[in-house]
Parts: C-alpha cells; structure tokens; sequence
C-alpha cells in the first residue's frame, strides 16, 4: 500500500461522511457546471469522489452513465453502502489517478478534491496524462481547487492553491477555459475554505 493509499484510507475509516471537512451535504457548485455544460446522456467521471454525494445527485438529474473514483476503497464502499441498490446503476473505479490511465473517454470530468493535493510536478503530470486519455475534443472539464487565498494544508498534507489562469496554465493549451467562480464552502466545523472552480471545454 503506498503511502498516499494509506493515508486517505485511515481519513475515510476513522471518520464519519459528515465529519471531513470537504463535506457537502448538496454539491450544487460542481452540479451546477456539469449540468449546464452535458446533458444526462453525457458520461460522467467524478475523480477522487471519495463518499461524496455528487453522484447522489447526478442520478437523481437522471445521469445514468457515470463512474466515481478514488484512492480509498473505504471511501467507495461507504458511498455504494448509502445508494443501496442504486449503486449498481455506477461505476466504481479504486485508482490513484497519478498511476491511472483511463480505459475510455468522458464527456464530463469533474474533481474537486485530488488536483491541488498534486504538490510535485510528476503528479501533475502524470494526472494530464489521464485527462488526455480520458476525455476527446467537446469533453467538458470542472475541476475545484482551493483559492488563492484557500487553506494552504487539507487533512495534514500541503495543497497547492491556484487561480483560474494558473490552472488553465497547469492543464495546458488542449483545454480552454470557459467559466470561472469562486466558492465559498462552509466545512462541518464552521470554517470557511475559499475554492476556485473552473469549466474548461477541450479542443
């Protein structure tokens, strides 16, 4: 087990859905620029969805082709046990995306929790490798980073914090940049952590 499996493995076991600081109870932000860029007959990828409840809400928008991927199996097997049987309707994917190369392509790719934990530049490379082989010309891309002025660790580790053109600098010129906001999220413990979402369309 590598050192970074083994870390958000224990976060997911310890801890309850609602006790980690990401928590959303409605992910409306990452919803909202999925929803207004692919339809429900689009294919979906949530990256290091963890036990989020945006797959929750994808099907209940009536998406039926979407896979959900993360590091921690824990994680995955929360989410499968709150979906009861509809989770047979999802895809579950336990990946490192760093080590990760996608089998298909996606309409949609959403993260919102993996990309600014990618500190050293061979996993950000290797995590544009993915997003090549997972998505075509047309896929949309959201992807929610913390702010510039974001909380500069998450879960004890150090994160990278960026503003739209510093990540559309970091995806590169296969992707542009369509919107941008700022998000304001409300953790379980009532801090405010500043994200950056950005939807980027490849070319």
């Amino acid at each position: 087990m590598t050192e970074r499996k083994h870390h958000w493995e224990d976060v997911h076991s310890r801890k309850r859905e609602d006790e980690v600081s990401w928590f959303q109870a409605q992910p409306e932000t990452s919803l909202a620029l999925i929803t207004e860029g692919a339809d429900a007959l689009a294919s979906v990828i949530d990256i290091g969805a963890g036990a989020s409840r945006l797959v929750d809400a994808l099907l209940a928008q009536g998406y039926r082709d979407v896979t959900v991927l993360d590091i921690a199996s824990s994680a995955l097997e929360r989410a499968k046990e709150r979906l009861g049987v509809q989770a047979g309707e999802v895809t579950w994917q336990v990946a490192d995306i760093t080590r990760w190369l996608p089998a298909r392509r996606y309409d949609v790719w959403h993260d919102r929790a993996v990309f600014h934990f990618l500190v050293e530049s061979a996993d950000r490379d290797a995590y544009r490798r993915a997003i090549l082989h997972g998505t075509h010309p047309g896929s949309r891309v959201v992807i929610g980073t913390f702010a510039e002025d974001g909380p500069e660790k998450c879960s004890g580790l150090p994160v990278r914090r960026y503003s739209a053109d510093e990540l559309a600098a970091e995806l590169g010129p296969d992707f542009v940049l369509e919107k941008t906001l700022r998000d304001a999220h409300s953790t379980p413990g009532g801090n405010i952590q500043n994200f950056r979402f950005c939807a980027f369309r490849r070319v």
